[in-house]
């Protein structure tokens, strides 16, 4: 007979973006938890609130699985003494299992006689294994914790309660010297604390106290309200899954409304209505059927319908002191001068160690210039490019942005048109801060796709230059987030520019403001930026022989692996890999000094691999060249089965080396074959 288990921690109040990871962490490692402990289950439910996390288990049987296993102990010679005695060795196997010499059994492996012994470890009672509930609960990890009371054991917040239950039972435990129980707190307003009858009766006790515990229930009765808001007024309402999920784990038992503000705040650029509704006020953004922005919002209260026109109300009025504000700044900021903004730009620090805004702009317009060349913009690009670098962070000073730094870039774009500027200058002032996120939108235009790039490029160096480089988890400059931008924005472009000896380029050029240091170190964060781009698809021993490769060029590398990929696939891979692997390890010791000499040659198999691999015709379609590359493996078997590499005759191992080498270094351009896993 099975039972269901209940545990649900009640919290104060947690933060949004850390709810629904939790409630997946606690689910997955009570799964993990009763795996460890033969307690077999049939299904996992998991719940949450801004209160609570909580795990259901269906099914669970009612004791462990007994456990025989099988133990190798010492070699009988060694187990048994010249009297025939168990000897201390064997003692000490047995001791260790909790057995004893009599437990000994003789089996012979591979002609040798082993001691092994026979563990019969019956199965506890479902009871007995689940006291060890505290020990889950306390293994959840967080991005933030605290310390509360005398207690030394850091959480993500107090708590509050403990519910355990095996059906109707209550197990006895206690976590943070809270005891278990059987009571749950309700709605922080509209309910009270509740016990929970049994496992299976939580969600309607909760219900009861106004707290819906399954979070996609929560989200279903957000959207169907919404909805049915949009069918009343006819309204569209633009759901951003991420504040969606915001809302969701900040209501336990939610109702949306509708709320309004005055249509002159529509003068305001549209950009500071949404930023204002959405980032600060966590409210749905409003369009008419036609897209157009309303002058509405829809919010959603963490409480039932009671008094909701004070609520509209309130909400009505924080709201506008938002826009009051957006309204103020947008009417002053067009006072301002670029030029003045710009100027002053020398006294705003882009960090302590690293200088001004000024001296980093300067930096980054360099760095453009340059890679203005690479990508071949025209002279008009180039024109605009060079504007937009003088002048890109002029938004930082305005009103709007010191208020709203969301809108940094937005409103430079904004401002740059109405001073006149070119439109190819205004849209790089915004989209040199794109990607904004791992998997953000890129830029669209080349100019500013360069411009980004000259500005990540910058930042990823000077922060390196001066010590100030990410370490495990710590990246508090984002420049994991910006290499990953340069990686991206190279691979949507199509910029064949080798990063290699764009990084060599950059540390040579001379700036009074900063010097460039730890090249190397440079190099290999970008490396690993690029293996992430590869690893959604890529095996580990690929992605390492690509990045092993000659070429650093982000579209082919990823084309590379993606070839290899798909050729791993294929019967003829394990073949090719190892012929081409015995090259490349064999031409590590040729000498780069000497060339190939066809007049050296004592076999025809030296020849056809000579003629094979002077045919060769790598481009840079990878897939045409990885399986040019495989083709050759029948001619290096051919020279391997014939000739004698290592030969006596100095000046014939010396040729053959240098054959061996000639291929390694066309193959290169694709990959060091010999990182490659042929198991």
């Amino acid at each position: 007979m099975t039972k269901d288990l209940l545990v649900e921690l009640g919290l104060e109040e947690l933060p949004a973006y850390v709810v629904t990871p939790s409630e997946h962490q606690l689910g997955q490692k009570m799964g993990q938890f009763l795996q460890d402990n033969r307690l077999a289950y049939q299904s996992i439910e998991t719940f949450s609130t801004p209160r609570r996390l909580a795990v259901r288990v269906k099914g669970l049987a009612e004791q462990q699985t007994d456990l025989t296993e099988d133990f190798k102990g010492p070699a009988k010679k060694i187990a048994l003494d010249a009297q025939g005695n168990f000897s201390k060795a064997a003692q000490g196997f047995v001791r260790g299992k909790g057995l004893t010499v009599a437990d000994i059994e003789f089996r012979e492996v591979k002609g040798e006689s082993y001691a092994y012994v026979t563990k019969h470890e019956p199965g506890k009672s479902v009871v007995e294994v689940l006291a060890a509930i505290p020990e889950v609960l306390a293994s959840l990890t967080f991005p933030v914790t605290m310390h509360w009371a005398n207690h030394h054991f850091e959480y993500i917040r107090p708590v509050h309660t403990l519910t355990v239950l095996l059906d109707e039972q209550v197990l006895p435990m206690s976590f943070l010297a809270i005891q278990s129980d059987r009571i749950s707190r309700g709605h922080r307003f509209l309910g009270t604390e509740t016990p929970i009858a049994s496992a299976n009766s939580y969600q309607d006790d909760l219900r009861q106290q106004f707290v819906i515990a399954d979070a996609k229930e929560r989200q279903q009765m957000i959207l169907d309200q919404i909805k049915a808001i949009e069918a009343q007024h006819q309204i569209k309402v633009e759901i951003d899954p991420d504040l969606l999920n915001e809302v969701l784990n900040l209501v336990e038992y939610p109702t949306a409304f509708l709320g309004s503000f005055d249509p002159k705040y529509l003068d305001v650029p549209e950009e500071v209505l949404v930023t204002s509704m959405k980032n600060h006020q966590r409210y749905f953004v409003v369009r008419n059927q036609a897209g157009k922005l309303l002058p509405n919002f829809v919010s959603v209260r963490n409480g039932n319908a009671e008094h909701i026109e004070n609520v509209i109300k309130g909400n009505e009025k924080v709201l506008v002191a938002r826009l009051e504000d957006g309204e103020f700044f947008w009417q002053e900021d067009q006072k301002l001068q670029i030029a003045d903004l710009v100027a002053k730009l020398n006294q705003v620090t882009f960090h302590e160690k690293i200088g001004s805004l000024a001296e980093h702009m300067e930096r980054t317009k360099l760095i453009a210039q340059y890679l203005a060349q690479q990508a071949d913009l025209s002279k008009t690009e180039q024109t605009a490019l060079l504007r937009a670098a003088e002048i890109y962070k002029f938004d930082l000073l305005t009103g709007m942005v010191d208020e709203f730094d969301e809108l940094q870039g937005v409103m430079g774009e904004k401002y740059a048109l109405l001073a006149g500027e070119d439109p190819a200058v205004a849209s790089a002032i915004r989209e040199h801060y794109l990607p904004s996120s791992a998997e953000g939108a890129l830029p669209v235009t080349k100019v500013g796709a360069v411009l980004a790039l000259a500005d990540k490029l910058d930042t990823l160096l000077a922060f390196f230059s001066v010590d100030l480089i990410p370490s495990g988890s710590n990246d508090p400059y984002a420049l994991r987030r910006a290499t990953q931008g340069i990686v991206r924005i190279l691979e949507a472009f199509g910029w064949d520019i080798a990063l290699d000896e764009l990084i060599a380029h950059l540390y040579s050029l001379s700036f009074d403001s900063l010097t460039y240091a730890h090249q190397a170190e440079v190099m290999d964060f970008i490396a690993g930026r690029i293996e992430k781009m590869m690893a959604k698809t890529i095996a580990k021993d690929i992605r390492t022989a690509v990045l092993a490769s000659d070429t650093y060029v982000v579209r082919l590398m990823l084309a590379a692996s993606a070839a290899l990929a798909q050729k791993s696939k294929e019967a003829d891979y394990k073949g090719a890999i190892e012929s081409l692997s015995r090259v490349f390890n064999l031409a590590q010791k040729a000498d780069a000094a000497i060339s190939v000499q066809p007049d050296l040659f004592e076999n025809a198999a030296e020849a056809d691999l000579y003629q094979a691999v002077a045919a060769l015709d790598l481009r840079d379609d990878m897939a045409a060249n990885v399986t040019q590359l495989f083709a050759l493996s029948p001619v290096i078997d051919a020279f391997f089965d014939q000739t004698m590499v290592m030969a006596d005759d100095e000046q014939v191992k010396n040729n053959r080396l240098a054959l061996l080498a000639s291929l390694v270094a066309k193959a290169k351009k694709v990959a060091a074959f010999n990182l490659l896993n042929s198991k």
